[in-house]
């Protein structure tokens, strides 16, 4: 018996590039369903099971932004992958597409040939990884336990199981609320990049290298074999372990 091929759920306005995104990815062995709209996309999601959104971030009535926020806020379809397609050159688009939960994005106009690693990229990740948490749960909690630490939101600095303050710059504050906003996901260094100073990554910039490594010496994370920062082969880096809002001592949770 074999399996069955992965099913991609296309959403754009526009009825030519569904359509020959379509006929590109089905050639390429993968099933595909195509939606004009967020209203066309729920329908298509409560009748079919889906292993991928493509989303165009420029939608009548509702946008991909809110799209791909409400499916990240609870339901079903919470963890699908989700591949946003943004205009080229609109920066704050992408940095909020992946704000809001999209697990990639691609610029138009695209390679269809690009357009499919990336989804095969995602498939991937996702299938070797747990089920990522709904960051809906912790975006508004003042703090966040991991590992054997708790990151004081409002203070902006670490706490240790024995009552340790460690003090963050920016920088490591805003990667590590990213890593926290996103646990058990892959980001590589575009994304992170994107997410902590609003630019993309050059080629020889290795920024976001230096303050993972200056954020692991800060938890502790043994740079060899790091147990809650892991390094993923030519992908990116995890926070490879649970998150979850911490009441304040003092206050009940």
């Amino acid at each position: 018996m074999t399996n069955a091929p992965d099913h991609i759920l296309i959403v754009d306005d526009d009825r030519e590039i569904r359509a020959l995104l379509a006929d590109y990815l089905e050639k390429q062995g993968l099933r595909c369903t195509t939606a004009a709209d967020g209203r066309e996309m729920k329908a298509a999601l409560d009748r079919h099971r889906v292993d991928l959104i493509v989303l165009d971030l420029m939608l009548p009535g509702e946008d991909g932004l809110t799209l791909c926020r409400n499916l990240r806020a609870a339901g079903p379809h919470a963890n699908t992958p989700v591949l946003m397609l943004t205009a080229r050159g609109e920066d704050m688009d992408r940095i909020l597409g992946l704000e809001m939960g999209a697990d990639d994005y691609v610029p138009k106009p695209f390679v269809p040939r690009e357009l499919l690693a990336r989804i095969r990229a995602i498939l991937r990740r996702a299938r070797a990884l747990p089920p990522n948490l709904e960051t809906a749960q912790v975006q508004h909690a003042t703090e966040l336990g991991f590992a054997h630490w708790r990151l004081n939101t409002v203070g902006r600095h670490l706490v240790g199981t024995d009552g340790t303050v460690v003090p963050l710059s920016g920088a490591e504050y805003r990667l590590l609320s990213v890593f926290l906003s996103h646990p058990q996901r892959v980001l590589n260094r575009d994304q992170l990049m994107e997410l902590t100073q609003g630019r993309e990554a050059d080629v020889f910039d290795r920024s976001i290298d230096l303050l993972v490594s200056r954020l692991r010496q800060r938890l502790g994370d043994n740079a060899r074999e790091p147990e809650i920062i892991k390094t993923v082969r030519n992908e990116g880096y995890v926070l490879a372990c649970a998150v979850s809002p911490v009441a304040p001592e003092g206050e009940a949770p």
